[in-house]
């Protein structure tokens, strides 16, 4: 997909790997060319702002319809795919036309056409999945066939999703500060057609609205605290080029809980370098032999007692 299956899934799909939906879905939906957070406090909030919004939605299928409304889910899917395949690049394409006012764009075209299969790419998954839903209760003798694939297709399109709405298809690689506009942006889209048009779900006015407004104020209120702490602590900065951002390294993995204590000012833990069992060559402790020079006496030489030829013209 992004010239290799190894540039792609960075060589974490297996053979093996495909039987659970888990860590096919890890592969396919979060490639090894995503730029990893720069901030753990940053990814806490992207996993906030994605429990949100799911919480929202499955909440108006459950308890405001009285029970899970299965066949409106499916509907929803296809809505959302529709959503997200035009609003997505659309939101994008607004906001390259922001930065090409201070510079060229042209350099973001790979980061781009990457996060661009990924949207089609899980666009695709859900599309199948659904029409496979849809045909599974008419398919008689070949549910039997059908039932394990729809089966892995859920758990496959589950997992997918929960990658895919805190990387936003990968648009850090293009920007960091786009997957909270891209996911302020479509929750929006999801939720005001829906308000506009009346559906309120059978509810009141004031409870129609709190179910329909609830996940896009809590993904907007989230996002927006993520894109401040990218601006206040990192520089980040949304209507910035990409070119102008500050580059730095991703957070450090967290210190081993064995390491031993560091002292105050000492650098973060590194593991330690070379040989672990030092060298097998050198004096050791305990060495009985001078590590000195090996042609000149060292103090306490036993061989070292005096002339015994006692004092004389020759004597030493």
């Amino acid at each position: 997909m992004a010239g290799s299956q190894g540039s792609w899934t960075g060589g974490a799909l297996s053979a093996g790997s495909l039987w659970r939906p888990k860590y096919a879905a890890r592969a396919m939906f979060h490639p090894a060319w995503i730029p990893e957070s720069v901030d753990p406090a940053v990814e806490q909030l992207k996993k906030a702002r994605l429990i949100a919004g799911t919480v929202a939605a499955v909440g108006v299928y459950t308890f405001v319809e009285g029970g899970f409304a299965f066949d409106e889910m499916l509907e929803n899917m296809l809505t959302a795919s529709v959503v997200l395949l035009f609003i997505t690049p659309l939101t994008v394409g607004i906001m390259l036309g922001v930065w090409g006012r201070s510079g060229s764009v042209s350099a973001l075209k790979p980061s781009l056409f990457n996060s661009l299969k990924l949207l089609l790419l899980f666009v695709g998954t859900i599309v199948l999945t659904v029409v496979l839903l849809q045909s599974a209760g008419g398919a008689g003798f070949f549910i039997l066939v059908l039932g394990p694939i729809v089966l892995w297709l859920i758990g496959f399109v589950a997992r997918g999703a929960w990658h895919v709405g805190a990387n936003f298809f990968g648009t850090a690689g293009v920007h960091r500060c786009l997957p909270p506009l891209l996911a302020t942006v479509t929750t929006w889209l999801m939720a005001l057609p829906d308000l506009f048009t009346g559906d309120l779900h059978g509810l009141g006015l004031g409870l129609g609205i709190l179910f329909i407004l609830g996940a896009p104020i809590t993904v907007t209120g989230i996002a927006w605290l993520e894109l401040r702490r990218l601006e206040q602590r990192y520089g980040l900065r949304l209507a910035a080029h990409p070119a102008t951002q500050p580059r730095f390294a991703p957070a450090p993995p967290p210190m081993p809980p064995n390491a031993p204590p560091m002292p105050p000012g000492a650098p973060p833990y590194l593991p330690p370098q070379g040989n672990p069992y030092g060298n097998p060559y050198g004096p050791g402790p305990g060495q009985p032999y001078n590590p000195g020079s090996p042609y000149g006496p060292s103090a306490g030489n036993p061989y070292n007692q005096g002339n015994p030829y006692g004092s004389g013209p020759y004597a030493g």
